[in-house]
């Protein structure tokens, strides 16, 4: 399902707003998960899931072309964990 297909499926559900109008929620809502983990947030939905940011540290790799030894930097990564009630709904 594409962002679009998201608010195709919420504009048919809710009549009190318009297509545009949900489009705007939709956005603020990703907006809002997107800031909350740029500032180390964790957020949790319950019965959906959670986000956070995970930190890997800097360390040393090798080139698998050449063999050479590598400095990997460190870096953030977005982590999702699905909820109790999500997997247990998918897995009906």
């Amino acid at each position: 399902m594409t962002k679009s297909d998201l608010i195709e499926k919420i504009s048919e559900k809710v009549q009190n707003f318009t297509k545009r109008d949900v489009e705007i929620i939709v956005d603020k809502i990703f907006d809002s998960i997107k800031d909350g983990l740029v500032s180390g947030d964790k957020i949790e939905i319950r019965g959906f899931g959670s986000f956070k940011v995970k930190g890997h540290g800097a360390r040393k790799g090798r080139n698998p072309k050449t063999g050479e030894a590598i400095d990997i930097p460190a870096k953030k990564t977005p982590f999702f964990k699905v909820g109790k009630e999500l997997k247990e709904r998918v897995n009906q």
